[in-house]
């Protein structure tokens, strides 16, 4: 089984001897709606990503690449960022409730839980950023003579 990627598809703005950073349009669902311009829903939002990269990798500011990321780390970010704190706040919430809590209260302890729980992420970002790693890929050509 051939492993799956997520790629998007950028164009390089800036290359140091490290790491070459990618500038990509992220488009929501109803970004590429032919509609999308008469509703104003359409969400489209430039996103950077700094890529390492060796100084031998021959790349070129404005060069049209893919930034590619395992499929593997996809799912497990949303488990992180989505499931888990779902997770979180409903055992917290119940918990509180069935220990004779008040709703208030029971649900305030279960956003606070899932606050906490973001923050505790936030102060992990740095572990998460060495293991959540970008590569680059040329995209590919169609040179073909007919």
């Amino acid at each position: 089984m051939a492993s799956e990627k997520v790629s998007h598809s950028g164009r390089i703005t800036e290359i140091t001897p490290s790491a070459t950073t990618v500038e990509f349009i992220s488009e929501s669902a109803c970004g590429a709606c032919h509609a999308a311009g008469l509703c104003n829903i359409a969400e489209m939002k430039k996103k950077v990503v700094v890529v390492p990269t060796s100084p031998y990798d021959n790349y070129s500011v404005g060069e049209e690449v893919n930034v590619v990321l395992r499929g593997t780390m996809g799912l497990k970010a949303v488990f992180i960022s989505y499931m888990i704190p779902l997770l979180v706040l409903l055992a917290v919430t119940l918990t509180v409730s069935g220990l004779g809590g008040s709703d208030l209260v029971a649900g305030l302890s279960g956003i606070g839980a899932v606050a906490l729980y973001y923050f505790v992420l936030w102060l992990l970002r740095d572990r998460f950023k060495k293991e959540y790693i970008f590569t680059i890929e040329r995209k590919q050509t169609n040179n073909s003579i007919q």
